[in-house]
């Protein structure tokens, strides 16, 4: 089921999005439709909707009738997976981009302001997405028969979903369960962490059971490790720690009946749906718990793993599937410090350019070397930094793809290997072992699959280094660093940090983003993040 219908009202959407974020982003610059005339919803189309706004940017792919007003942000920039990879790797010590454009420069040294385009834009991304499931729950409230039952728990965990995010990303922001033109108050962090707890848990028995939702929507695992994030993240959140309850939401997933895939390159591969991309070679759909789907010729946009995989290619670079090639995204040293912290010692063009795991004793090594530089003097170079080429358009089987240009490779945004990492930092961190099982076995099941040496020993910084080898590039690592307080205001320091060759620090403020200047002055019960 790769085709992700987009079939839904656009005067509608219009509706939606004046009423639902005028007060919270008033330069959209939309039109409202005349309120005298009845809408009729289509709850069908709505629903796959709320699906299809994380995959898609529109109306129609890759673009042409934006979500978003074109010129607030750029369509294909706007997508859900490119703002949340580009504010969540772009500013950490994995990626760093050779482009120019507006706002990149400032999201790899941490030098933003609530003017940021991509701030903007990731702000109205998830409140579109708040909008729309409000919209859709206030029109099914009351139904009760089993497709509206599965549909609203879906609904409240892709809204929950969201909040999460901005939880994440701004900390205290506007809050509503509702459509109203009523400007929404703002909510601290702290009461919006236990708005998604109490959600979730309510939700749960509504949801799919593990693996029996159709592929590209979430089960009680999806909500499960959900749940073990912001489990993990809560001293962050609120100042008081969980790691007992991340430990236990984790070890639900591990015991769920999702496994890990065979190999670890198949998770980035364009077969990675296995059975539903006609492959019987690619099993990486056992450990992918949520997809964001991706189809060449049913749902392509510039903003999902076309990103992903254009933007780490260039020419002379062994096939990647696709004839994109941006050249943009590529490793900082101290990425590649993590796989290699001798460096490299081969010089023949055979093992630069694909040989790398080998070298590495590692399968999560996916890069290229050949006429590359691993330190980077000269950031808008982007054969200087190693290529990433974890994400490919080449199917695991060997087969034809869908389109020689738009890619095929769902983004598996959420998969198992997540809960084992969890499990093991909230172990190694204070919370209990369940069933006597070692933080130290769950690390190890993983490098076990990479087919790397499995560890005597393990410490927090070890295990950070481990979230960076098994998820770099995947839309993380801001995060994983801030919940070390490796960030903002700390010492720990990586290559361009804040700007400069060497690495430099900057204000602990930057752990969170501005609420955008144009929510801002459109809405007066708001107060801004410290520092901007």
């Amino acid at each position: 089921m790769k085709n992700i219908k987009m079939k839904l009202n656009i005067g509608i959407l219009t509706f939606l999005l004046i009423v639902g974020l005028s007060a919270c982003v008033d330069d959209l610059d939309v039109t409202p439709i005349d309120p005298s005339k009845t809408q009729t919803f289509d709850q069908e189309a709505v629903f796959t909707k709320i699906y299809a706004s994380m995959a898609l940017t529109g109306q129609q792919g890759p673009s042409g009738t934006p979500d978003l007003d074109a010129d607030y942000i750029d369509e294909g920039t706007s997508a859900f997976v490119r703002l949340i990879w580009n504010l969540s790797e772009l500013n950490s010590d994995e990626a760093i981009c050779s482009w120019g454009d507006p706002g990149i420069p400032e999201m790899n040294f941490c030098k933003w302001t609530s003017s940021h385009e991509q701030i903007k834009g990731l702000y109205a991304r998830f409140y579109f997405i708040v909008t729309l499931t409000n919209h859709f729950l206030e029109e099914t409230d009351g139904q009760t028969d089993d497709t509206s039952v599965k549909e609203r728990a879906e609904a409240r965990f892709v809204r929950a979903l969201s909040y999460y995010y901005l939880l994440d990303f701004f900390g205290n922001v506007p809050f509503t369960t509702i459509v109203s033109t009523e400007a929404p108050e703002q909510i601290q962090r702290a009461k919006l962490y236990e708005w998604i707890e109490t959600e979730l848990t309510d939700i749960e028995d509504d949801l799919y059971d593990v693996k029996q939702a159709p592929y590209y929507r979430v089960d009680k695992a999806a909500n499960w490790l959900l749940l073990s994030r912001l489990y993990l993240n809560a001293e962050v959140y609120t100042g008081t720690a969980q790691w007992d309850k991340a430990a236990i939401y984790a070890k639900k997933v591990m015991d769920s009946d999702y496994t890990l895939a065979s190999k670890y390159k198949y998770l980035f591969m364009a077969d990675n749906a296995g059975s539903i991309d006609g492959s019987t070679v690619n099993d990486a759909s056992n450990e992918i718990i949520f997809p964001i789907a991706a189809d060449g010729t049913k749902t392509y946009s510039y903003g999902t793993s076309m990103f992903l995989i254009a933007s780490t290619h260039t020419s002379g670079m062994f096939d990647w599937g696709t004839t994109e090639g941006w050249g943009g995204n590529r490793a900082r040293a101290a990425l590649v410090e993590k796989f290699f912290p001798d460096g490299i010692a081969a010089t023949d063009s055979a093992t630069l350019a694909g040989g790398l795991p080998d070298l590495a004793g590692d399968d999560r090594a996916l890069f290229y070397a050949y006429e590359r530089t691993i330190d980077i003097t000269k950031y808008t170079t982007f054969k200087q930094g190693l290529s990433v080429t974890k994400w490919t358009n080449v199917r695991a089987d060997g087969g034809t793809t869908n389109d020689i240009t738009w890619t095929d490779t769902d983004v598996p945004f959420m998969r198992k290997a997540e809960a084992y990492l969890t499990y093991a930092e909230a172990v190694l961190r204070g919370g209990a072992k369940i069933d006597g099982y070692e933080a130290l076995t769950a690390v190890n099941a993983l490098r076990t699959r990479a087919n790397a040496t499995s560890l005597a020993t393990i410490d927090l910084d070890d295990l950070l280094d481990e979230w960076s080898r098994e998820f770099f590039f995947e839309g993380r690592r801001r995060t994983d660093l801030i919940r070390y307080d490796y960030y903002g205001g700390s010492t720990y320091n990586w290559d361009w940090k804040g700007g400069t060759a060497a690495g430099t620090q900057f204000s602990a403020f930057y752990n969170l983003m501005p609420i955008p200047s144009a929510d801002m002055n459109a809405n007066s019960n708001l107060t801004q993040n410290d520092g901007y």
